[in-house]
């Protein structure tokens, strides 16, 4: 004697409801997940790129739509971090560049922009492009400090000017090539290892290439900078000097000290 046992038509029509129920709470769990996914998981990302140098706090939000108090630290174990005067704020939205999907990230820091920050991300088939709309930001010199040594010794004061003109970065494998360019004017600058203020204003210009090129020059002042640098497969190389007037070299000889190897009047900075 043989039994087969199967289920009837009934109990398959009432089990399939079942069914397009649990799949669909599935799909909406996940599709909530990652439309509100919490900013701190964007902010981890950002944390683990730059090796813990950029650090946020008070996170708020969402990964698509959030802020935070943003802070520069030395990295890990450092006990240095100089916070960003107010809040940083983000929206990430998806964007079309042509038939190639991407995403277009807005970036507000009212402390330090007048407008917005833009940048589109695009991926394609030799990699991931990185566009900034051109832009312009003064951010203040003193931030820096929270970089650690040196710049939390050299005390610096003063606003910076950015201004990028078709600046992007294509990554394909593990180059990165950077396009377009970038400067960064320090105007009236300033010292806590100084009693002379101003010291000086520069200007510090990145240029794209294969193997992007930085120049340091000085624009007027008693200190003058200068330099020349190249940042190529991730690794930056600069080499400069820095020399104060005779008149004013009492003020300046405990800055010299301390940015390069001194040589007379003058002192030579190598990065790299």
């Amino acid at each position: 004697m043989s039994f087969s046992l199967h289920t009837s038509p009934l109990t398959r029509a009432t089990r399939a409801p079942w069914m397009w129920a649990m799949t669909g709470v599935v799909a909406g769990g996940a599709l909530a997940m990652v439309c509100f996914a919490p900013a701190r998981w964007l902010t981890h990302s950002l944390e683990a790129a730059s090796n813990a140098r950029l650090s946020f706090s008070d996170v708020r939000g969402s990964v698509w739509q959030g802020s935070a108090q943003l802070s520069l630290t030395g990295g890990p174990g450092s006990s240095d971090a100089r916070a960003l005067p107010g809040r940083v704020g983000w929206n990430i939205n998806t964007d079309f560049n042509g038939l190639r999907p991407g995403l277009a990230l807005v970036v507000q820091a009212p402390c330090c922009m007048q407008t917005p920050m833009l940048l589109q991300v695009t991926p394609g088939l030799q990699g991931l492009h990185l566009q900034w709309a051109d832009h312009a930001s003064v951010w203040p010199a003193s931030w820096l400090s929270g970089l650690g040594t040196p710049w939390n010794t050299i005390g610096a004061e003063g606003p910076l000017a950015l201004q990028t003109t078709s600046l992007g970065l294509q990554w394909s494998g593990n180059t990165m090539v950077l396009q377009g360019q970038a400067h960064i004017d320090a105007h009236d600058m300033a010292s806590r290892l100084s009693t002379l203020r101003p010291m000086g204003s520069y200007r510090l210009t990145l240029l794209g290439g294969k193997a992007a090129q930085l120049e340091l020059t000085t624009l007027q002042g008693s200190l003058m900078l200068s330099g020349k640098g190249q940042w190529k497969q991730g690794k930056l190389r600069f080499t400069g000097e820095a020399l104060a007037a005779p008149e004013r070299m009492d003020a300046l000889s405990n800055l010299l000290n301390i940015i390069g190897q001194r040589q007379g009047a003058r002192s030579i900075i190598t990065v790299g």
